[in-house]
């Protein structure tokens, strides 16, 4: 899919407030501080939108567009979106690629009349919405990394450096320009911030398009190393990055954009993010967009999670665990070392099926503490948040204890584990927060602060005043009342009325004794009417007023309370996110345990060798559609050897060519290889009976191939492209499927051009390679090339019938059976009938001279042969009738009579 390009409009695009009301004045100030935005600017219960972004909007929504007032002689467009439903709003918005800066009222009314009656409200833009910047759950995929990528080149050397804003994760890659396609889709960015300068780099512009992002030109002037710099420390409050680790230019000048785009997105505000992680272009597997397209490993070609090898294999219970697995997926390691780690975890959770389960159940009552944290910090966050923090904190306090003690050596955990266990056991200052938020917090808190209730009754005591004045008002004025009666025998009712506000009022003649002067008595004379008189007392002046604001205070007291607790979660942010890693971490653990259970998948051995050889291999995705019909999956072996010991009898040759119909699997068979390569240096087991696996630096997929319109290439000119990648890449440690190298051009070129690069991947490249193709010629350089052998997807016929048999076996097929397979497709039986004809002509005229004219190819039908003359016929074709004299004439009819007979 290729990213659309999003440049900040010219300055005129921004309409002149000259001649403008108060209120529109201040919404063009807002629009020419973010030109390139959509203004929503608050008024009231509405955010309303003016000029050119209600048009846009109006037509991006659906909303009605309207007009208010004149600008400059011109009618103002305008449109508008209630507040309650900004979100919905503004995720279509963002789906469309689009920017929005909201603009906030930042006082009330009252306040703003307190400067005159003519003072406008006071408002700014507290944030800029962008697709990578999104918090709030309702615009995000809970299960799925929204993330921020930004691109820098220097010095011959790319970076990347990606944000995920909403979960506080930061990462840092410096990777050579051949690798900056495949690191930059591992992310899968929402958004991409790169130097207007990059784009005229083409190689750097195919690798903006392979990222699926919106892409965003930001100055050069931003990646500049020094200014870049001082823009992340500012961000992180450190004085220098050497903290962090020894950083190349490429990756500060990425980390540089980050900040700046942050400091302009967030107004201010600074967000709680992790130290950057570092990882060269060392650390993962190499994957690049194409490939990663074409073995459907997170989204399937149609863009689709659903079909993927991720949404296969996830069994997940959180949906921090849902990230963390995608994530592994989406950038399996190429460190043995590190692999095996993950591998240890894996398997100590498969044998033990009992803890596995009480993990997951513990699990799902977790909640999603990185976006809740992260919302927090940023002035998002509500009630809900804190009690995701307390229900994340408690979750992770109850499964420290499921686990054996790690110093057991025999059902201890493995080192992966252990260290999780450790990250999980809270400090006291966490402890502390737990149990505030335990007694403060009620159990089912609201979403929003202004809704009030959030804080558990008994908590603060002030806070019980205020909520016992505000819902029991009129039982404690009757307890007052019914006390001042005991106390002077008077029979007083307490009243109320807009003038006075609560009072005691009693008969004329029942008042007088508390008319009469005395220095110690608590009544106050406030009003004589005609047959009654009003009193006061000071707790009765005091308790109007605590009645008269209760509610406000109340609600005032809450939003104390709540600042408090986000106060302590954004200085607690780190060890909170480190919290949601691990619980995340964990439940990737177990659910791949879990699917390695449920579908018999195995633990693959990974080392350093050039090996590879599965044993009964299985594609995950294929087979458990097979098994949803109830229909068995076939499973096949496969073996290679990049170093092409293909004598040993545990090892293959280094490239295999694979032939056989269509249908028959042999597109399967390749995909199954690869994925099972991914599995295995995710840290996943494998779907096979066994798999040996040498660590392999970068992966190459060419299955298929289409047009790509939009860059003017026809689907061949895409496969050489992509071909031609593979080959200017691929190391001896590599592995690469290819199917069907040349079918896109005439039968001799694409044969040449299959030939030529099996050569160079045996040659050159030396990598481990799976070659399909339909051109059995090349089965022929089994005998020409030293480690090369032939495969063939088995097939029988069986009473004019096509039985696809789905196994890989050695040898070479000898026929393809397109003819069949199109008959079993559905093509009409006359074509296929002559198709049969002209495969027959062509397999007996096995020469190479044949005229053009001559091969049925280019003939409308094959024209019947003529039968051969008579004697008669050649007697006559020999006479010229109108030259015969009349005795010529009867001695041929003679001659003809005599040849009759």
């Amino acid at each position: 899919m290729n990213a659309p390009l999003v440049h900040p409009p010219k300055a005129d695009a921004v309409p002149s407030s000259e001649g403008t009301t108060p209120v529109m004045a201040q919404f063009l100030a807002a629009k020419a501080s973010q030109p390139d935005a959509i203004v929503f600017f608050r008024m009231g219960d509405f955010y309303e939108l003016f000029f050119k972004d209600a048009e846009i909007a109006s037509k991006a929504l659906g909303i009605t567009l309207t007009k208010r007032g004149k600008h400059l002689g011109e009618d103002i467009p305008m449109a508008g979106v209630p507040v309650h439903a900004l979100d919905g709003y503004l995720a279509r918005l963002i789906r469309q690629g689009f920017k929005a800066a909201i603009c906030e009222q930042l006082e009330a009314p009252s306040e703003a009349r307190k400067r005159g009656s003519r003072a406008v409200v006071h408002r700014d833009i507290v944030r800029v919405v962008t697709p990578g910047t999104l918090t709030e759950d309702s615009l995000l995929d809970a299960r799925g990394a929204n993330r921020l990528a930004a691109v820098a080149v220097r010095k011959g050397r790319a970076a990347v450096a990606v944000v995920e804003l909403s979960a506080g994760a930061v990462d840092a890659v410096a990777c050579s320009l051949e690798d900056l396609g495949a690191t930059l889709s591992s992310f899968r960015p929402s958004e991409v911030l790169v130097p207007d300068r990059l784009f005229s780099d083409e190689a750097t512009k195919a690798a903006l398009d392979g990222s699926g992002g919106v892409v965003q030109a930001l100055p050069q002037a931003l990646a500049e190393p020094v200014g870049a710099r001082a823009r992340v420390e500012r961000l992180y409050g450190v004085a220098a990055l050497d903290g962090f680790g020894a950083f190349e230019e490429a990756e500060v000048s990425a980390l540089g954009l980050i900040a700046a785009y942050l400091e302009t997105t967030q107004a201010g505000k600074i967000p709680a993010l992790s130290p950057p992680r570092r990882s060269g272009d060392s650390g993962f597997l190499a994957i690049d967009p194409a490939t990663r397209l074409s073995l459907e490993i997170d989204r399937t070609q149609r863009g689709e999670r659903d079909g993927s090898l991720l949404a296969c294999i996830d069994r997940t219970v959180t949906s921090g665990g849902a990230r963390a697995l995608a994530e592994r997926i989406a950038r399996p390691l190429r460190d043995p070392l590190a692999i095996n780690h993950g591998l240890d975890a894996v398997e100590w959770l498969v044998e033990r099926r009992d803890l596995r389960r009480d993990l997951r159940d513990g699990l799902k009552a977790s909640s999603d503490v990185a976006r809740a944290v992260s919302r927090l910090v940023l002035g998002r966050g509500g009630p809900r948040d804190l009690g995701a923090v307390r229900t994340g904190l408690s979750v992770a306090e109850g499964i420290a204890g499921l686990f054996p003690p790690a110093r057991d050596p025999l059902n201890g955990p493995p080192a992966r584990i252990v260290a999780a266990l450790d990250r999980l056991a809270l400090s006291p200052d966490l402890g502390r927060l737990l149990v505030d938020l335990a007694e403060g917090l009620v159990a089912e808190p609201p979403h929003l602060v202004r809704d009030g209730g959030f804080v558990a009754a008994g908590f603060r005591p002030e806070l019980e005043e205020a909520r016992t004045l505000r819902d029991d008002s009129r039982r404690v004025v009757a307890d007052l009342e019914a006390r001042a009666v005991a106390e002077t025998g008077v029979p007083f009712k307490i009243r109320h009325n807009a003038v006075l506000g609560y009072f005691l009022e009693t008969s004329a003649k029942a008042a007088e004794p508390l008319l009469r002067p005395t220095g110690d008595s608590p009544f106050i004379h406030r009003q004589t009417l005609a047959n009654q008189v009003r009193f006061t007392t000071v707790e009765l002046s005091e308790l109007d007023a605590k009645i008269s604001q209760a509610g406000y205070r109340a609600l005032a007291i809450e939003g104390e309370t709540f600042e408090m607790w986000r106060r302590t979660v954004q200085s607690l942010a780190q060890p909170l996110q480190a919290v949601a890693e691990t619980l995340a971490e964990l439940d990737a653990h177990a659910a791949l345990a879990e699917w390695a259970e449920e579908v018999g998948a195995v633990r693959p051995v990974v080392d350093d060798t050039l090996g590879f050889e599965v044993a009964g291999g299985r594609h995950p995705v294929v087979e458990a559609a097979v098994k949803a019909q109830g229909d068995p999956y076939t499973p096949n072996d496969c073996r290679l050897d990049g170093s092409g010991a293909a004598s040993s009898e545990r090892t293959g040759a280094r490239l295999s060519i694979v032939t056989g119909p269509n249908m028959a699997g042999k597109s399967t068979f390749l995909r199954q290889n690869a994925l099972l390569v991914v599995l295995a240096q995710a840290g996943a087991f494998v779907p096979a009976r066994s798999m040996r696996l040498g660590v392999v630096d970068r992966l190459f997929s060419r299955v298929g191939a289409g047009d790509d319109l939009a860059r003017g290439r026809s689907t061949f000119m895409t496969e050489m492209v992509e071909t031609a990648a593979i080959l200017t890449q691929a190391t001896e440690r590599s592995f690469i499927v290819l199917d069907e190298i040349g079918r896109g051009t005439a039968t001799y070129d694409g044969l040449a051009i299959a030939w030529a690069t099996a050569e160079a991947l045996h040659d050159h490249n030396r990598a481990r390679t799976l070659f399909a193709t339909h051109y059995h010629e090349l089965a022929g350089l089994e005998t020409r090339l030293a480690h090369v052998c032939n495969l063939s997807m088995r097939v029988r016929e069986w009473n004019g019938e096509l039985v696809f048999l789905h196994e890989a076996a050695p040898g070479a097929a000898d026929r393809s059976y397109g003819v069949q397979v199109a008959r079993l497709a559905g093509v009409p039986p006359a074509v296929v009938a002559r198709a049969r004809q002209v495969l027959q002509r062509l397999e007996q005229e096995k020469t190479a001279a044949i005229n053009l004219d001559d091969l049925p190819l280019f003939a409308v039908a094959e024209r019947a042969a003529p039968p051969p003359s008579s004697p008669v016929e050649d007697a006559l074709s020999v006479i010229e009738p109108d030259e015969l004299t009349p005795r010529e004439a009867l001695e041929a009819l003679y001659r003809l009579k005599a040849i009759k007979r």
